[in-house]
């Protein structure tokens, strides 16, 4: 877990206190990723925050995740990845529903780069070559326009000798906090 700041607020949510919620969390966690996602302050070059420490794509704490560390570029969002025997599909091969949420994941990080929250409209991935396990692939991902609430991102996938082995395209619709209150279990009497 990093604990550098950035734009003002912390990397990571707190889990201080609170409520206990369905899936043994507190709802203050949830409260708290909430507050550090509204509206996101356009952050400048450097690493991101993870969206949660519990994030499948790039938190921390999640043992099944990815753990996706993501650098703000001039024109958008990096992030230099192995994938390992955990996301292996065919043998010696990253298994593509995994290579499709790194994209899904680091297109989220895009959000902090325009200070919107968003959600996953549609996601399409094209798999050029097989992404292989334990080779060091760079992912890089960017807005290609906004229309509106839409957010159109493209991002790409390359080997180490620079060759791109996927590229995927994605619609972001931007949403209200009140999208992320539909987590928080409802409080019982």
């Amino acid at each position: 877990m990093s604990d550098a700041v950035i734009s003002d607020y912390d990397t990571e949510p707190s889990a201080a206190g609170g409520e206990m919620g369905l899936d043994g969390g507190t709802a203050s966690t949830l409260d708290a990723w909430i507050q550090s996602m509204s509206r996101p302050t356009p952050t400048a070059m450097g690493r991101l925050p993870s969206h949660s420490p519990t994030c499948a794509g790039c938190g921390k704490e999640n043992p099944a995740g990815l753990a996706l560390e993501v650098d703000a570029t001039e024109y958008g969002v990096r992030a230099v990845h192995r994938f390992d025997h955990r996301q292996e599909g065919a043998p010696g091969i990253t298994h593509g529903g995994l290579v499709a949420a790194a994209f899904d994941d680091l297109f989220g990080f895009l959000l902090y780069r325009v200070g919107e929250l968003a959600v996953t409209r549609s996601l399409t991935v094209e798999y050029l070559r097989p992404v292989l396990l334990g080779v060091r692939y760079e992912f890089t991902a960017r807005v290609r326009d906004q229309a509106g609430r839409r957010l159109h991102v493209d991002a790409a996938a390359s080997d180490e000798g620079g060759r791109q082995v996927a590229s995927a395209h994605a619609t972001f619709v931007i949403v209200d906090v009140e999208h992320f209150e539909q987590g928080i279990p409802a409080k019982r009497s």
